[in-house]
This record gives structure tokens, C-alpha cells and sequence, in this order.
């Protein structure tokens, strides 16, 4: 099963990115869909996710400037980053299927994402 990430670059704070993921129809349906950040020297942490009923969590940390979505028609998952900060860097991962917490089974390669000031 493929996921596979797009979306990612190079921008300055306060810049505003959207990453996107296409991935195949069924995780649409399933347990909730996720996007991971890891940052260089960091570990790996979930930054947003959304279920199937479209209610969505946020990491404290991208609340109220990060946007998770889905379009279904598309078999895309999205993340809009707003009023990006230099610690957001990191390569960021799209994940389906298994648990948020304990364990994802299927996940993108990554888009990198550069924040500079």
C-alpha cells in the first residue's frame, strides 16, 4: 500500500505551506489517518491527525496554525501550515491504518519542509 507525500520546500517564517497525500481509497475509511513530523536530532511526533468522521487533533505545539483535511474524492489527505516557525523543519510523513499512538502499518517517504528566517 502506497502513501506517498508532496507538497514539501523551502520557505521563510511566517510563510504558509500545504502538503498532500495520496493514498489508496480504504485508509479513507479506517482508523484515523496522520501526519509525523521528525526534526534533525529529534524523534518522531504526531503533529496532526484526523478520523474518519473528520474530527482532527492537533500537537499543542502546530495548534491553531496547522489544518488537517481530507478530500475523498481525491483520496488525499492534507495539511495546511500557516505562520510557519524555523522549528517546524523537519521531513514530515503521511501514516494509515494501526493506532496514532502505538503504531501506524503503512507510511509515506516524506516531504522535506525548510523553514528560514
Amino acid at each position: 500500500e502506497q502513501l506517498v507525500e508532496s507538497g514539501g520546500g523551502s520557505v521563510q517564517a511566517g510563510g504558509s505551506l500545504r502538503l498532500s497525500c495520496l493514498a489508496p481509497e480504504r485508509f479513507f475509511n479506517l482508523n484515523a489517518m496522520g501526519w509525523y513530523r521528525q526534526a534533525p536530532g529529534k524523534e518522531r511526533e504526531l503533529a496532526a491527525a484526523i478520523g474518519p468522521s473528520g474530527n482532527a487533533y492537533y500537537a499543542h505545539s502546530v495548534k491553531g496554525r496547522f489544518t488537517v483535511s481530507t478530500d475523498t474524492a481525491k483520496n488525499t489527505l492534507y495539511l495546511q501550515m500557516n505562520n510557519l516557525r524555523l522549528a517546524d523543519t523537519a521531513m514530515y510523513y503521511c501514516a494509515a491504518g494501526g493506532d496514532l499512538w502505538s503504531g501506524m502499518d503503512y507510511w509515506g517517504k516524506g516531504t522535506l519542509v525548510t523553514v528560514s528566517s
